[in-house]
């Protein structure tokens, strides 16, 4: 925008706001296509933004982001003092797991494994939070009686980007 326009958006926390928005939304469409496009009326100063973006190109922006995802999976796996041919399940949580290249580094690390994908990744915290709580406030019921909820990784992992 800067170089096309000769104009700073940065300075519109509106405008920022609306290109986040935007690119958020971007993303989750190329998790299911190949392309898409990102359209912003008015963006900034009056200036209309257009631009398309491959999945492929997008994988090439977050290449370093996506590679640094690896690196908390293999310090778990240390940490815990396991192999990772000993893995019998991967569950991928938060919906950043549906990009496809996320699943294919995390199939490749785990030999060709695929992510278990019977469990929405918005909602496999919420499970695990609500059979915990039913647990804690004492439910004796059926259904919670023989449950036995592990916390594996029982600290969350994830990545902190430059700039917060």
């Amino acid at each position: 925008f800067k170089r096309k326009f000769k104009k700073d958006l940065t300075t519109s926390a509106r405008a920022l706001r609306r290109l986040r928005t935007a690119c958020e939304r971007a993303k989750r469409t190329l998790s299911a296509s190949t392309q898409t496009s990102i359209e912003i009326d008015s963006l900034f100063e009056g200036i209309d933004f257009c631009t398309s973006l491959t999945r492929a190109r997008f994988e090439e922006l977050n290449q370093d982001l996506f590679r640094s995802t690896m690196e908390p999976v293999e310090k778990v796996l240390r940490d815990a003092k396991t192999d990772k041919a000993q893995i019998h399940e991967i569950v991928l949580v938060g919906g950043s797991t549906r990009i496809p290249k996320i699943q294919k580094m995390v199939s490749d690390f785990f030999n060709g494994k695929e992510p278990n994908k019977s469990i929405n990744p918005d909602e496999a915290v919420a499970y695990g939070a609500a059979v915990q709580a039913a647990i804690l406030s004492g439910d004796t019921s059926e259904k919670t009686q023989d449950l036995l909820l592990l916390d594996v990784a029982p600290l969350s992992l994830g990545i902190e980007t430059a700039g917060g």
